[in-house]
């Protein structure tokens, strides 16, 4: 985790609605193997963020699901395509697919996540593919 203060920290327009001084956290999600499977940014309010991520070492999911905190999860953006940052840090090609949302907590901003997943989800995942309904994609 860093403290960036008041920078934008080049993140989605929404970091303006959590509270600042901020901190950032980046993590790399992975098998057991060590194979990364997603990338996540996620932005919070610096007072607060001991609160909710007790553990920092846990998934964020983890530390909000032990406090049994309740959230409503707001996406505000998908992303779908190639970043050769990316490809070096999964190990894969891309495209990949992404998003970002605001989780919110007594109808307040928690926490903004910025999410990146790798293609070898298909490996449990499945193939990825596209459906058409009435013959248009």
């Amino acid at each position: 985790m860093s403290l960036i203060g008041l920078d934008l920290d080049s993140a989605p327009d929404l970091i303006q609605s959590v509270p600042a001084p901020r901190l950032r956290r980046q993590v790399w999600l992975r098998t057991a193997s060590g194979q990364r499977l997603a990338y996540a940014t996620s932005w919070w309010e610096a007072s607060h963020v001991d609160e909710y991520l007790q553990n920092r070492s846990l998934p964020i999911w983890a530390s909000l699901a032990r406090l049994r905190t309740e959230l409503y999860r707001d996406v505000r953006g998908i992303y779908y395509g190639n970043s050769e940052a990316l490809q070096l840090g999964f190990g894969v090609d891309g495209p990949f697919w992404g998003r970002h949302y605001l989780f919110w907590h007594h109808g307040q901003p928690l926490t903004l996540i910025y999410e990146v997943f790798s293609p070898y989800l298909t490996k449990y995942l499945g193939p990825m593919q596209l459906s058409s309904r009435n013959g248009k994609i």
